[in-house]
């Protein structure tokens, strides 16, 4: 009974309950999205929206930023890789007969033979085994060729 007595006095001349009165209007909260409010122009204006000048100090220049880092990574890494499969190439073309080799198995063995695409190795000098590996197959060479043989 008290609050309709509150609500009676708090009434507008026009009968209207006040805004957040029980079953009135709810007042909008300032900058919630959908409130619009006139600019200057006169235009309405979504408080909630950004400006986009105002989003970032580098605007749009800092995409343009983060785009020339991952250009620099990308020359980076692949320069590298690069480097490395030369470095392999020019081992595997100095490979000759009597190099100790290592096998990207982990075999190890002197170069009997060369050819084309593949490298014919001793792995028992007892035995007289010899494998034939395709010559992508040579890790590393260990070291120069010996007079042996």
């Amino acid at each position: 009974m008290l609050d309709a007595s509150l609500w009676t006095l708090a009434q507008d001349t026009d009968g209207a309950p006040p805004p957040n009165a029980p079953g009135g209007p709810v007042a909008p909260t300032p900058g919630t999205p959908g409130d619009t409010v006139a600019s200057q122009s006169g235009d309405p204006v979504d408080p909630g929206a950004t400006d986009p000048g105002q989003g970032s100090p580098f605007g749009g220049s800092m995409w343009i930023f983060l785009l020339l880092i991952l250009v620099v990574m990308w020359v980076f890494m692949f320069s590298g890789q690069r480097k490395e499969k030369k470095k392999r190439a020019a081992m595997l073309a100095q490979m000759k007969k009597g190099n100790r080799i290592q096998t990207v198995g982990g075999i190890l063995g002197t170069v009997v033979e060369v050819r084309d695409d593949e490298v014919i190795v001793k792995v028992d000098e007892n035995a007289n085994t010899r494998l034939r590996f395709a010559r992508s197959a040579i890790q590393s060479v260990l070291d120069e060729p010996t007079d042996q043989e």
